[in-house]
């Protein structure tokens, strides 16, 4: 066993501001406004280096500041960056939002074009030390035709955040046009999947991805919990009661938490419980990651 995960997708750097005063629009508002690495895979990453494991980053760096912050800030945090490449003459990827009183986001805006240069040929370069990995996840940041490479080509079971409305359909178009049409999971929020699926409910929802070919769907519902399925068990599972301080990164934190129940050789559909775990804990903090998120998986 090699006992390590391999995380694909996009490092931003997060700008986050926090109201402190209702949202008015056209106007300026009094919060916070805090400066941080992120971005749905480094995210994921970070948090699964909480939780014990090894693991290898691969993504893209612009060749500006906060490009070289955030790849001090991976090596800083014990991620593996020898399949990443930093790119010089691009930006790094940006990710901006404005989060209400109650933690709830107003808006956001992902500048993430960088990610274009993760092609099949980048992943191709790299398919051996991604296929020695016990697990490999990856964003939709990534094209269709990257993300095509991986259904294609990965051995290691694969498992998809689809990140976005906007990128989520990236995924379906990927499996539809793949040679296996095999996924071993597949993370979603509810608007997300009623997007790719056409499908009103997430039962429904579930049911067609499945046939679709994808072994596991996790369907998260916000404050209702999550909905998962491998087409024979179907469970739903409510949310831990919290006070939210945050929400961005709890998705993250929820696909991580999967990824390490999987590693922890746990049963589906006990998975999505520690994904709950590891989500309610980001719920909690101010930072996107919580540094402390092991510890909430213990109980």
């Amino acid at each position: 066993m090699s006992d390590y995960v391999t995380v694909i997708g996009g490092v931003n750097m997060d700008i986050s501001a926090a109201l402190t005063a209702p949202f008015v629009p056209a106007d300026s508002v009094p919060g916070q406004v805090t400066l941080a690495c992120g971005g749905v895979a480094r995210n994921i990453a970070h948090n699964l280096r909480l939780m014990g494991h090894e693991v290898k980053f691969v993504s893209v760096f612009g060749g500006e500041t906060f490009g070289e912050m955030c790849w001090r800030e991976c090596r800083a945090i014990g991620l593996d960056l020898t399949l990443s490449e930093r790119c010089k003459g691009m930006r790094n990827g940006l990710y901006l939002c404005v989060n209400d009183q109650t933690g709830d986001m107003i808006a956001a805006v992902a500048d993430t074009d960088i990610i274009s240069h993760i092609t099949p040929a980048f992943l191709a370069a790299r398919i051996n030390d991604i296929n020695s990995s016990d697990l490999v996840i990856a964003d939709t940041n990534i094209s269709t035709e990257a993300l095509q490479y991986l259904i294609d080509h990965c051995t290691a079971p694969v498992i998809i955040d689809t990140v976005s409305t906007a990128k989520a359909p990236r995924i379906i178009k990927a499996l539809q046009q793949s040679q296996r049409q095999h996924l071993h999971a597949l993370k979603l929020n509810l608007i997300e999947a009623q997007t790719v699926t056409h499908c009103d409910t997430e039962k429904a929802a579930a049911e067609h991805l499945t046939t679709m070919g994808v072994h596991q769907v996790y369907i998260t519902l916000g404050s209702d919990g999550v909905y998962c399925s491998d087409g024979i068990h179907h469970n739903h599972y409510k949310a831990i009661p919290t006070r939210v301080i945050n929400t961005t990164g709890a998705g993250d934190a929820f696909i991580a938490g999967v990824a390490h129940a999987l590693m922890q050789l746990e049963p589906f559909p006990s998975c999505a419980q520690t994904g709950l775990k590891a989500a309610h804990a980001t719920l909690l903090s101010l930072q996107t990651v919580n540094p402390d998120i092991k510890n909430y998986l213990k109980s």
